[in-house]
Order: structure tokens, then C-alpha cells, then sequence
């Protein structure tokens, strides 16, 4: 069952499957109500929908309901936390959708501990599975987030499911990631891009543009690379920030990119290209709030490091593509084509890539692939 929203649709693996059970966690205020208040509004134009707030009352809800512009005779709301009563709602309205906003708000009477629970929540959670699969009813579930960012609760809780959405973002920014992490209907890690806007979130259909619109001219320590998020491309600025330490220890300070990474290239660099990096402060961010987490960004991480260090600008119409060895070399990613296609469609016109990578590919047109195989000859076309 495919929603409006498409971003959606790609992160549940093609839409909603019937008698499925969906987990949705994130930070506080980041939109996971708005979220699925505006789906719900979309479902019930396809089935009945029962929406039952845990955490709110009928009026809040409404309220929301109606600054988002949904209605619809077949959406239901309940505001309930006793999992009994919603179980006898559930069988005489016998609806197509349940939501359940929050797990932690609802209590099972016959267990004596209190609401929120490990306990609680695993019996409510298998309460919920039972009745989806049974009766073949998609049911919702909005979980809190702990300080480290993980899903409240026993881990047990997103094995039951069969799919595990992270619902990411600042909230002082207005764009948010909505990201699979478990999905036994399609491919994880895929990825889904909203703006938080007064009318509700609307879809972003190509995130590489927000990701390098504010992008500086002439700027040092700044790198574009082709990030693979799933099964989409999203082009990301890479900023480096190299300044000579005041402490004895150099700093290593790393916002959207994993810090152990950073600190490996920058050995690396230092080894096999002979940027003295020990004695200086390194801050490096994904700009834009995004995080990334693979292979492929390492050749950029380097280029801008060594871009702010050297304090020599890269080419502003240049991407880097390529995972970086110990000793080095520049090793072969995942779907080329796909992310050159990505680049030129923005306008790149200069990709430096891994040698081994161009092997039997169909080489787009209007953009120049250079292979390189070491770090070394990277930098040098790079920064000349």
C-alpha cells in the first residue's frame, strides 16, 4: 500500500505491507507524531485507521489535525493507554491501520510494574504483534529514544518488528532523515529526506542540492564527495578545518563522520603523504546535519584535510570518490556508475576516482573520470 509520500515509500521497501508492524523512535519534537498524523490522513483515504495518543489528548491531536490539513471519516482517534480497552477497539472497528503513539504510554493491567517498563513494553509490544499478524492489520509504533539515541526499552523490542525506522534531524534545523535500520520487506539503510515546514513535512525529492547550496566559492578545506545512502546518491560538502595545536595532545574532532576514521586517514596521510598532522588541531563536519558512514568518503576526508592544511583550494566542480587504504592505495566502492550519474546531473565536471573502478563501466558524457590508484597522485591532481 503506497503512501503519498514517496521519500516513505522508499524507506518502508515500496509502501506499507498489510499486517506488517512498523517502529518508528527519535528525539523529542523531531516530527514522529507529525509524521505519521500525516500519513495516517493518507491511509485512511485507502482503509480504516485507528489512531490511539497515549501521550496526548483528543484535542491536541485535532488541533494538529487540522494546521495539517487532515480529515477523514475513516480516521479514528483514541486517546487510551489500557491496552484492554484498545484491544475491544481494535475488534469492533476492525480497522486496516492502527498507530500507537507511544509504546512507553501504554500499560497491560494484569502486570503489576509501572508504565514504561521492560516489562510493560515487551508484553504490549507482543500484545500488538498478535493482533497484526492475526487479523493482518499494519500497525504503527512510536518509540522514545535514551541519551545515546537508541530506541527505549529491551533490544528485544526491534526484533519482534519487521521494520525499524530512525527518525533523525536537528531541531534547529528545518530538514529531517527519516532511515532504515531493520527491514525485512526491503533494503536497509535506505534513506528518506524531509523538511519540517508550519503545514506539516513535505518531501525532498533532491537532497544533493540542499546539501551544497550554501556551498563557498574559493573556500579552502572543502571537499564534494558521492555519497551512497541505500540505494541513493547524495553529493555532501566535506569541511576540514587544520590549525597548529595550543595543547600538547592535537585535537581530533569530527560532527556527521565516524572520529576513528578521520584520525586513520590522518595517520595515513601523514605516513604515506607527508603532511606533518601530529602537531595539528583537525575539525572536520558533514555539512548540512547529514551523517555518513561508509567507504567510499574517505578520499574526500583526505583531500580536505590536506586542502586546509596546505590552505590550497580544490576545484569547486570536482567530486571524490574512493575508499583509502593503510598503505595508501585507493580502493574500489559500490555502484560508480550510479554516483557519476549523480555528480554530472548536478553539473560536476571533474570526478577523481579509484583506478580499479573503471573496469567494464559506461562512462557518462560532459564529465571527466580521472582514475587514481594512491593517495599520493589524488593530491597532486586534487591540489595540483
Amino acid at each position: 500500500m503506497a503512501t503519498q509520500l514517496k521519500e516513505l515509500n522508499r524507506v518502508l521497501g515500496g509502501g506499507v505491507v498489510p499486517g506488517s508492524m512498523v517502529l518508528i523512535g527519535g528525539d523529542p519534537g523531531i516530527g514522529k507524531s507529525t509524521l505519521l498524523l500525516q500519513v495516517s490522513g493518507q491511509l485512511a483515504q485507502a482503509g480504516r485507521v485507528l489512531y490511539v495518543t497515549g501521550e496526548e489528548s483528543a484535542t491536541q491531536v485535532k488541533l494538529r489535525a487540522d494546521r495539517l490539513g487532515v480529515g477523514h471519516d475513516e480516521f479514528y482517534l483514541y486517546p487510551e493507554t489500557d491496552m484492554t480497552a484498545i484491544k475491544k477497539q481494535i475488534e469492533s472497528l476492525q480497522p486496516d491501520f492502527v498507530v500507537i503513539d507511544s509504546v512507553q504510554t501504554m500499560q497491560e493491567p494484569d502486570i503489576t510494574s509501572a508504565i514504561g517498563s521492560v516489562s510493560q513494553i515487551r508484553e504490549v509490544t507482543a500484545d500488538l504483534l498478535q493482533i497484526a499478524k492475526t487479523n493482518n492489520i499494519s500497525i504503527f509504533i512510536v518509540g522514545h529514544v535514551t541519551k545515546d539515541g537508541a530506541i527505549a526499552g529491551p533490544k528485544i523490542l526491534e526484533h519482534m518488528v519487521d521494520t525499524v525506522l530512525y527518525f533523525e534531524g536537528d531541531s534547529h534545523y528545518k530538514y529531517r532523515i527519516l532511515r532504515a535500520v531493520k527491514n525485512r520487506f526491503g533494503a536497509t539503510n535506505e534513506l528518506g529526506i524531509f523538511e519540517m515546514r508550519d503545514g506539516g513535512l513535505i518531501e525532498v525529492a533532491n537532497p544533493s542540492e540542499i546539501f551544497l547550496e550554501e556551498r563557498l566559492a574559493g573556500a579552502t578545506g572543502s571537499a564534494i564527495v558521492v555519497a551512497l545512502e541505500g540505494s541513493r546518491p547524495i553529493l555532501v560538502e566535506l569541511q576540514a578545518l587544520v590549525t597548529p595545536t595550543v595543547f600538547g595532545n592535537a585535537q581530533r574532532t569530527a560532527a556527521g563522520l565516524d572520529r576513528n576514521r578521520v584520525s586513520l586517514i590522518m595517520a595515513v596521510l601523514e605516513k604515506r603523504a607527508n603532511l606533518l598532522l601530529q602537531n595539528q588541531d583537525a575539525y572536520l563536519k558533514a555539512a548540512g546535519g547529514v551523517k555518513l558512514d561508509e567507504p567510499a568518503i574517505d578520499l574526500a576526508i583526505a583531500i580536505a584535510i590536506a586542502s586546509s592544511y596546505y590552505d590550497k583550494e580544490s576545484q569547486s566542480s570536482d567530486v571524490f570518490i574512493g575508499e583509502i587504504g593503510l598503505t595508501g592505495e585507493v580502493r574500489s566502492v559500490a555502484d560508480i556508475e550510479g554516483r557519476l550519474k549523480e555528480a554530472k546531473k548536478l553539473g560536476f565536471k571533474r570526478a577523481i576516482v579509484p583506478k580499479n573502478n573503471l573496469n567494464g563501466i559506461t562512462k557518462p558524457r560532459d564529465i571527466q573520470i580521472v582514475g587514481v590508484a594512491t593517495l599520493s597522485e589524488a593530491l597532486k591532481i586534487a591540489l595540483g
